[in-house]
């Protein structure tokens, strides 16, 4: 929402209170679809939005083709990572691997050559090296402090993430007056949050 205000576009009501899904803005030509992060590919991939927010471990997952990236937010920094227990054998012949990302995690696998079997949870990831459900966990990491406290630690790195904006490939070149000075604002909000970061001596994490 900050880097929206700084490009120009504020909702006529505050998404943090309203509970409609489908919010004007200042705008004319601008509506805000708030849906989940998961979920935006999709719309955007079929028109629901022409354009969207979301993060880029969700894009890698979801491997649309009818998605056009353009840039790189700079917010909601983490890393995608392979985790289990310090000194798990991450090679061995054959592991289960507890994750939400199973395509990620399967490709990734895959490139490497080496069999696993995946096992897919929709959270409290940690938990599974604990009870003996996986060997290993594949899942978003920021400070790293819950692996920690759960006696679990990054084994391997996969992808660094962040927050992306996506926009549908047909709209990119049918509305293109409207899309291209979007991009433009929200390529300078982007850098002008990256400046004050410098400036403040922080990461223009989030």
């Amino acid at each position: 929402m900050p880097l929206l205000g700084h490009a120009g576009i504020e909702p006529v009501e505050p998404p943090q209170v309203s509970r409609r899904l489908l919010l004007a803005t200042g705008v004319a030509q601008v509506r805000l679809v708030i849906v989940r992060a998961a979920d935006a590919p999709t719309y955007v991939e079929y028109g629901g939005a022409d354009v969207g927010v979301t993060g880029k471990d969700v894009l890698m997952e979801y491997g649309g083709q009818g998605l056009y990236e353009p840039l790189d937010l700079g917010i909601a920094r983490c890393r995608l990572v392979i985790a289990g227990r310090p000194g798990a054998n991450v090679t061995a012949r054959r592991v289960r691997v507890a994750t939400k990302y199973v395509n990620i995690t399967r490709r990734y696998f895959a490139e490497q050559g080496r069999q696993v079997e995946l096992i897919k949870l929709y959270g409290s990831m940690e938990l599974a090296p604990l009870v003996g459900l996986a060997d290993l966990i594949v899942d978003l990491v920021d400070t790293g402090r819950t692996l920690q406290a759960n006696g679990l630690a990054p084994l391997e790195h996969i992808a660094d993430i962040s927050s992306r904006l996506v926009v549908n490939r047909a709209a990119m070149k049918t509305k293109h007056r409207l899309i291209k000075p979007f991009l433009a604002r929200m390529q300078a909000a982007v850098a002008a949050m990256h400046r004050s970061a410098a400036n403040s001596g922080t990461t223009g994490k989030s």
